[in-house]
């Protein structure tokens, strides 16, 4: 029997490299109300916990400001709404993974913090719809990562056990979320943040090819 029959993968920065489209779409969005820009890499660190913290971490000093924050989250979704595809793409040899897994009997989840529509928008695009028996972004009744209640619900709703199900991504609030819920832990060493934080935050096993991932669920 196969160690796993659950993975439930982190979006941005696990499959996808998002961080062009996030970060084009901030700066236009904090330019429109006179903030400063940021470079790129920047941005790495400002994204992991949702659009709104997204937002936040990059007006600094000025998200004490509430009315302003909240007039620029509305910016930022009504541009990356439309831009959010123009250079997102799948990391190379993810759907190659997701391919192998789904012949191989395991079921394939995402979970991102990403609004929950967008993350469906984005998974429809970029991989066909047979890769993924589940899409979850953040949904209102559920809290962002690192809570456990996504990740519990997801698990529950395959039919499987924690035991039975491998989390996947690229970020400390990942390797949290896998702690909080109990759940065995991967994580991706060409993401967002790089090995050295997931180490850091107490992953056990990290990869640097997709394929790395299926020769663990064996």
């Amino acid at each position: 029997m196969k160690k796993y029959d659950v993975c439930v993968f982190d979006l941005d920065g696990t499959l996808i490299d998002s961080l062009g489209d996030l970060a084009d779409c901030c700066n236009e969005a904090l330019m429109l109300h006179e903030l400063p820009a940021h470079p790129i890499d920047s941005y790495r660190n400002f994204v992991g916990s949702g659009i709104k913290n997204l937002i936040k971490r990059s007006m600094g000093d000025k998200s004490c400001d509430e009315k302003l924050v909240t007039s620029v989250y509305r910016a930022f979704n009504m541009l990356y709404r439309e831009k959010c595809l123009e250079h997102t793409r799948p990391y190379k040899g993810v759907s190659a993974l997701l391919a192998q897994l789904r012949f191989n009997g395991i079921k394939v989840a995402v979970l991102s913090n990403k609004a929950d529509n967008f993350a469906k928008k984005i998974v429809n695009e970029l991989f066909d719809d047979s890769e993924f028996d589940l899409v979850w972004g953040k949904k209102e009744n559920f809290p962002i990562k690192p809570s456990p209640e996504s990740l519990n619900e997801i698990i529950k709703e395959l039919g499987s056990v924690k035991e039975r199900c491998l989390y996947i991504g690229d970020s400390d609030v990942d390797v949290i979320t896998a702690k909080n819920a109990g759940v065995d832990f991967c994580g991706v060493e060409w993401g967002f943040r790089g090995v050295e934080e997931l180490v850091r935050n107490g992953a056990k096993i990290t990869v640097s090819k997709p394929h790395s991932i299926f020769e663990l669920v064996q």
